[in-house]
């Protein structure tokens, strides 16, 4: 590693909360700039465009061009909102560049975390809206109506991305309620474009999606990293689950899944999750090492893996940890409950790892100079890499998996009144790839709670933690009041299920051009041990 890298945090860690009052706004101004640019578009640029639209969804810098190690786009943005909700745990340290999701801080609209996390849909929503203006009028040739189909998919995929977190959502009633301003290749008022209702901004994503599905039949694709027809038919499926379409999402969820075979016991009985070529995956996000290699700190490597030779996680012991309330639940028989070391920095999965000549649990206990220093417990080792102890940082991140589409089976057969074949469904997954000993009754939750719980396991820090939470409005709950806490005492409280704090704000640079917004006010900022009574239903 660069002698130089541990300086760098502590020269850059003041600019994670620097005010961003200077920057354009992503609903207005640069929309409009970039749309104007399609009218002379060539069709060279535009097929740049199409493949830039994909690479920019976890690139370095894909806001701020590379000068930031919290700046990865759509997987930074998975990981900023797990960190706001319960069940992923960051030290309270210097090093840290997303204490402002700890501390729920993120509220501010000129610190640049939330900055990002707006600017990165609105700037992929606005790549679509140039190719799907560019191949205007050219849909009869079929390659051209596959990128278009693509296009729509991915726009969805951004308003997915903004509306569960400005809004309360369809289980809080609040399908009336104003969440994002709407953008598409037909907007000219950039400046005077209200916040749409969440009804709208769902319709506007079914609609999309819908399209996509019609226009992708036959499509093959070259890699996952693009979307195909099942890819859509899973993203329509998380839309139905947000919108209370049970069985629609169900439905969805069942063709998502054709043909996939999740992750066997054996392959995540070792660090895991890495490569794009994973059975189990349906879509992704292919990092190349010269991408990777640009800003090799603003990657999943640098800050949510455990194993890099180059990164804040190892480097600075800013570990993406499991909060123990979730982890002691999780049955001994369960292959998951490895995914994570436990207090005494154990686990099976470290059997066969070997870092700088030291090999198994020892591994979590060692340092290296300038690399490494110990796994905290709890420290996750679900998240392998292609090399332990690599530098590359070129590891690839799961968009949507196998296993997230049965779960959404499961849970829109037990919504839509079919609790027998969502308790099959449940357990014939859970039981074959994961926990031999399962039985769905035996925690004694209800099967809702349960299925969540197992949502909480099975896809912990891949980025559905907190839109999970508000679209089931259950609380925040992150400690118990008398109970041990890995939770640093900064970020130690609850909020409950209502609380106006749960709702981001829009940057200033939005609200300064965009007269017709107006911005959420609710809710106050956390104190720490705040409402230790509150429970969630799975970690009671």
């Amino acid at each position: 590693m660069k002698k130089s890298y541990i300086i760098l945090p502590v020269i850059l860690i003041a600019a994670a909360c620097s005010r961003m009052d200077s920057l354009q706004p992503q609903g207005g101004i640069i929309l409009a700039d970039q749309l104007k640019e399609t009218n002379a578009i060539l069709p060279s640029r535009a097929d740049a465009s199409f493949n830039g639209m994909f690479t920019k969804l976890g690139s370095p810098g894909s806001v701020f061009g590379g000068t930031r190690p919290d700046d990865f786009g759509f997987v930074m943005m998975a990981f900023s909102n797990d960190i706001e909700a319960a069940d992923v745990v960051l030290a309270n340290s210097g090093y840290n560049w997303f204490s402002v999701c700890g501390a729920l801080t993120s509220r501010n609209a000129d610190y640049a975390n939330p900055y990002v996390r707006y600017a990165a849909p609105y700037n992929t929503i606005a790549a679509a809206n140039e190719i799907i203006t560019s191949y205007s009028g050219s849909d009869k040739d079929i390659e051209v109506r596959y990128k278009l189909a693509q296009a729509h998919a991915v726009r969805a995929f951004a308003y997915m991305n903004l509306a569960p977190y400005f809004q309360f959502g369809y289980a809080a009633g609040a399908e009336d309620l104003p969440c994002v301003p709407i953008v598409t290749e037909k907007t000219t008022d950039f400046t005077s474009n209200p916040r749409a209702s969440v009804e709208d901004v769902y319709e506007l994503i079914i609609s999309d999606l819908t399209y996509a599905i019609d226009n992708l039949e036959g499509y093959v694709r070259t890699d996952k990293a693009k979307i195909d027809r099942q890819t859509a038919y899973g993203l329509r499926a998380r839309a139905y689950l947000n919108m209370q379409e049970w069985a629609l999402a169900a439905a969805d969820a069942a063709i998502a899944a054709e043909g996939y075979t999740p992750a066997s016991i054996v392959e995540v009985s070792r660090p895991y999750f890495y490569d794009i070529g994973e059975h189990n995956w349906i879509w992704g996000y292919d990092m190349t090492t010269d991408l990777a290699m640009s800003n090799p700190y603003a990657t999943s490597s640098a800050w949510i893996r455990s194993f890099s030779g180059d990164g804040y996680s190892a480097g600075t012991q800013v570990y993406s940890c499991i909060n123990n309330l979730l982890y002691d639940k999780i049955p001994d028989t369960d292959v998951r409950k490895g995914w994570w070391v436990n207090s005494d920095l154990e686990s099976p999965l470290l059997e066969n790892v070997t870092w700088n000549g030291v090999s198994g649990n020892a591994v979590a206990g060692m340092s290296i100079d300038n690399v490494k220093l110990p796994f905290l417990p709890y420290t996750n080792v679900k998240f392998g890499m292609y090399s332990i102890g690599g530098t590359t940082n070129d590891e690839d991140w799961p968009f949507m998996r196998v296993e997230e589409m049965i779960l959404i089976q499961a849970e829109g057969l037990a919504k839509s009144g079919s609790e027998a074949a969502a308790r099959d469904l449940l357990e014939n997954f859970v039981r074959t790839y994961r926990d031999p000993a399962y039985s769905s009754a035996a925690s004694g939750r209800s099967l809702e709670d349960e299925i969540w719980f197992q949502r909480r396991i099975e896809l912990w820090g891949e980025g559905f933690s907190n839109s999970d939470t508000r679209r089931l409005a259950k609380p925040l709950v992150r400690f118990h009041g008398g109970t041990e806490s890995n939770v640093p005492e900064a970020f130690r409280f609850n909020m409950a299920a209502d609380d106006g704090w749960w709702l981001m704000r829009f940057t200033s640079g939005e609200l300064n051009t965009n007269l017709a917004i107006t911005d959420n006010t609710g809710g106050s900022l956390p104190v720490q041990d705040q409402n230790p009574s509150l429970r969630d239903g799975v970690t009671d």
